[in-house]
């Protein structure tokens, strides 16, 4: 049965409609997720399904009775009062519309709060992001809509958290609209697929895999079609310039149907242009990056955040840290990277250390200055893989027109303000890259783009994120804070830890000592194991050949003229890269031996 009907709707902000007369039907029980770019207007049709924004055109039709509750993508800066108060003010009006008990009001506030752990005492003022995100998604839930409208809903929540929601959602609401980056999350719960791409709305009757494939499809198939039209437009614009011979009625339908084809082409809109990443990458570091030797930490006057741990970091790792939220990920960057100093133990940093960071909170971003400005820092030139390049030139690698880039950051939306902190990071040659909740706001193309780059990146990488998607896709081992300030490390991505965790263990795991990083296996060959090792060829290949070049290098007859000092870089560079050749064959016979002890 429809409870919500678009009709014919359209909106405008002044430049090309958001939404260009779409239409959309929501049947009880559909869980669409709704996709697109950043800036398509996904969040702005949400808020006119809520009914905080009135279309220009066309009418939005709900049901009788049918009550509507919206997650918003921002956390108001204002929030106040204690949670409990902010929760049950949402519930009473629950109770009045939907003539429940207060009884019945006070035991949904309990359950909900509870399972979102949340302390209902706490004042709403002085919790954390993540906090004050799931009192919002408490009121929303104590509404028991017909329809839920979440805006982002995993944003700032912890993987437990998120894993909550997905449950929460598919046993306790029968209808919801969403937007979101987390493909994990997408997965699990849509059971349809609405894409906005250039103000229309395409219905997708499959999963979201499935809707990748025939999305690409589609877009191939528009591109050929279009160079097709552009050809003929321009051998019939030819053609006129020659002048009319004779006005016959063939000519004039022609003249007709050139005029059509300029209309056509006047009125097409291009597809949403694509974010061009490419990191620049400093000097080698030295083999080993970070050493941490019984490293523990604790705020003044509290327990234990960081019970003793050690590891060892080496170049081309790439880690992820998980956890409950102030469990102390953020904290553990910070002493790894010695912006804090440890409470005991100590933390050694490598050699020839170039880091670049990224901020979950946008600290470095200066509200009152340009996008620009915040870009260049003042300058109007960046220097990019060796060659300069202007400030509004290269913003446009990240989507912002050169308008957009001379507007204060104030106005961005979240995802604008990630994509200008990428671009920043980006302009600053690294080979340690440190990366807080870097997929928050980002459209699911700019992740998997970010992916790709973190993937290929050749220096090490230690981030924060409770993206299980995209952890699977970049990391190669995770740090997980499992509570009571313990501290432990495993090998591969979120769903080779979930194996390990649902293992009994038979004896204490210890963390990983120095020299033993490259011998451990994760607990059985899955989908990253497999991507790895399919990788590994061709890294070697790459490996050999940078090493052949040094080598030819090393045999010219003017090589013994080289200055000393470039003379030892080169033989410690030589004696790099075959440990790397040698530990990527080493990694190459692990993965092949596990692979086929998992066959039958």
């Amino acid at each position: 049965m429809a409870i919500v009907n678009i009709d014919g709707v359209s909106l405008s902000f002044g430049g090309a409609p958001l939404l260009d007369e779409v239409t959309l039907t929501i049947e009880e029980g559909d869980r669409i997720s709704l996709v697109g770019r950043n800036g398509t207007g996904k969040s702005t049709l949400l808020r006119l399904l809520h009914g905080d924004l009135a279309p220009d055109a066309g009418a939005i039709r709900h049901h009788k009775d049918v009550s509507i509750a919206f997650l918003p993508q921002e956390v108001p800066v204002d929030m106040a009062g204690s949670v409990i108060d902010a929760v049950e003010t949402a519930a009473f009006k629950a109770r009045h519309a939907a003539a429940h008990s207060e009884d019945h009001g006070h035991r949904v506030v309990g359950r909900i709060l509870s399972q979102l752990g949340v302390d209902p005492q706490a004042e709403c003022a002085t919790l954390s992001g993540g906090q004050k995100r799931r009192v919002l998604l408490a009121r929303a839930l104590v509404l028991e809509p017909d329809v839920l409208l979440l805006d982002e809903p995993t944003n700032h929540l912890d993987i437990d958290s998120i894993c909550w929601m997905e449950t929460f959602l598919l046993r306790h609401v029968k209808t919801l609209l969403f937007v979101t980056h987390d493909r994990a999350f997408l997965r699990r719960v849509a059971n349809r697929i609405v894409d906005l791409d250039r103000g229309k709305l395409a219905d997708w009757a499959c999963d979201y895999d499935t809707f990748l494939r025939r999305k690409a499809d589609l877009l191939h198939d528009e591109g050929v079609n279009q160079a097709r039209s552009d050809k003929k437009l321009a051998k019939e614009e030819a053609w006129i310039r020659q002048g009319i011979k004779a006005r016959r009625t063939r000519d004039e339908g022609r003249v007709r149907a050139l005029m059509a084809m300029r209309e056509e082409r006047r009125g097409r809109r291009a597809s949403e242009g694509q974010v061009r990443l490419q990191l620049q990458r400093g000097e080698q570091s030295g083999r080993k990056v970070i050493q941490v030797k019984e490293l523990s930490f604790a705020y003044p006057g509290e327990a234990l955040l960081v019970k003793p741990f050690t590891m060892q970091i080496t170049r081309g790792d790439r880690i992820g840290v998980i956890g409950p939220n102030g469990s102390g990920k953020t904290t553990l960057l910070k002493l790894l990277t010695g912006e804090l100093a440890p409470s005991g133990g100590e933390v050694v940093s490598g050699t020839r250390l170039e880091m670049a960071y990224f901020d979950q909170h946008r600290a470095q971003l200066n509200d009152d200055e340009s996008v620009a400005e915040n870009a260049g820092h003042g300058m109007d030139s960046l220097t990019i893989n060796g060659q300069s390049r202007h400030i509004i030139s290269y913003l446009q690698d990240f989507l912002f027109t050169p308008d957009r880039a001379k507007s204060p950051v104030g106005i961005l939306s979240g995802g604008e303000r990630n994509r200008l902190l990428l671009a920043m990071l980006f302009a600053k040659p690294s080979n340690l890259l440190v990366m807080d909740e870097p997929t928050n706001d980002l459209d699911v193309e700019t992740l998997e783009l970010l992916e790709e780059q973190l993937v290929n990146y050749s220096g090490t990488v230690l981030m924060v994120s409770h993206d299980r998607a995209f952890l699977d896709n970049v990391v190669t081992s995770v740090v997980v804070m499992q509570g009571d300030g313990v501290v432990g490390e495993y090998v591969g991505g979120y769903d080779d830890w979930l194996k390990v965790k649902q293992i009994p263990a038979t004896a204490p795991r210890k963390s990983a000592t120095p020299g033993r990083r490259h011998a451990r296996q994760s607990a059985a060959f899955g989908y990253k194991q497999n991507r790895e090792l399919n990788a590994l060829p061709k890294e070697i290949e790459k490996l050999e050949a940078r090493q052949e070049t040094l080598h030819q290098k090393m045999a010219g007859p003017d090589y013994f003229r080289t200055p000393p000092a470039d003379l030892d870089t080169d033989r410690q560079s030589d004696a790099d890269l075959t440990r790397e050749i040698e530990a990527a064959y080493a990694r190459w016979e692990a993965l092949e031996a596990l692979r086929n002890a998992e066959r039958p």
